[in-house]
């Protein structure tokens, strides 16, 4: 069910849960900002999701509240993670939902890595 991205953070979301440990995942990667897992419903070979370790519900809430060095490991985190698993010779696509009209589902910000296989085009008509 999308979520409204305007709202507070919600700390009972999956992502948190996955965060602390309560629900397991099937880590790639972790640092101390970011974690990446594969996702539980693949809708590619590859389905990567990357998610920041602080509380933010979207793409606009954390470039409006996490500090510089947060950011940008957070974004070096989505490279890496594309870069070790041989993404990047036979491309890959990101994609952050934000809000109703895109169908976020969970509360938390997190980055969708794709690949494995040709995308086709980048919005369905």
């Amino acid at each position: 069910m999308p979520i409204d991205a305007t709202q507070p953070y919600d700390d009972d979301n999956i992502f948190a849960k996955i965060l602390r440990g309560e629900i397991p995942s099937k880590k790639v990667y972790e640092d101390e900002h970011a974690l990446a897992f594969h996702d539980i419903n693949p809708q590619a070979p590859t389905h990567i999701l990357v998610i920041p370790k602080g509380r933010y519900v979207s793409w606009d809430d954390f470039t409006a509240k996490a500090d510089d060095a947060e950011i940008a490991a957070f974004i070096r985190a989505v490279g890496k993670v594309a870069r070790d698993a041989g993404l990047v010779e036979p491309g890959y696509r990101l994609l952050a939902n934000i809000g109703p009209d895109s169908h976020q589902e969970v509360a938390h910000l997190h980055v969708h890595i794709f690949a494995g296989r040709k995308l086709g085009p980048m919005l369905a008509q």
